[in-house]
């Protein structure tokens, strides 16, 4: 059986509104038998674990310090990397999929490895890209937790079909 793995990524402080969203994402993924996979910690990534364990979800944290005691308390399986900042570029790669909600640079850095690796990624509330004054639409935007969610399942489904069409 393989399972589908998306990442919820944003920051580790949000307001309640985007406590609420990840909430949402989470539980929404859960729903649909997808592992999330974060940062481990509080804020965007703690309520979206804390959405998923709510419906019976799998949920993975790839934390930045040596320790596991860190990880919010919905995190299943904390990983623990040592690695601070550079973690982002697992959460990020560990993914089919990604959905963003909100966030500030960490989120951004995770945006960017993911797009650099071709995994797609859902926009909530999150960055906008532009270069050279030229709108960059790589992020995918949705205006609601479920839109998120169907749109990373559809997008990572649709990147395993061009993989196994190589």
């Amino acid at each position: 059986m393989s399972h589908v793995f998306i990442a919820v990524i944003g920051g580790s402080s949000c307001s309640a509104e985007e406590a609420r969203l990840a909430e949402e994402v989470g539980r929404g993924l859960a729903k649909q038998r997808v592992a999330l996979i974060c940062g481990g910690l509080g804020g965007v990534m703690e309520a979206a674990c804390r959405g998923a364990k709510s419906a019976d979800g799998l949920t993975i944290g790839i934390l930045p310090r040596d320790d596991r005691s860190a990880a919010n308390p919905y995190v299943d399986i904390p990983i623990v990397t040592g690695m601070g900042h550079a973690r982002n570029v697992i959460v990020a790669k560990s993914a089919q999929a990604v959905i963003a909600v909100d966030g500030s640079y960490g989120t951004l850095s995770e945006i960017a490895h993911a797009l650099q690796s071709g995994i797609p990624v859902i926009g909530l509330g999150t960055w906008s890209l532009s270069l050279h004054g030229e709108q960059d639409n790589s992020v995918i935007p949705a205006q609601s937790a479920e839109e998120a969610v169907k749109k990373a399942i559809e997008a990572a489904e649709a990147k395993g079909k061009d993989k196994k069409n190589r």
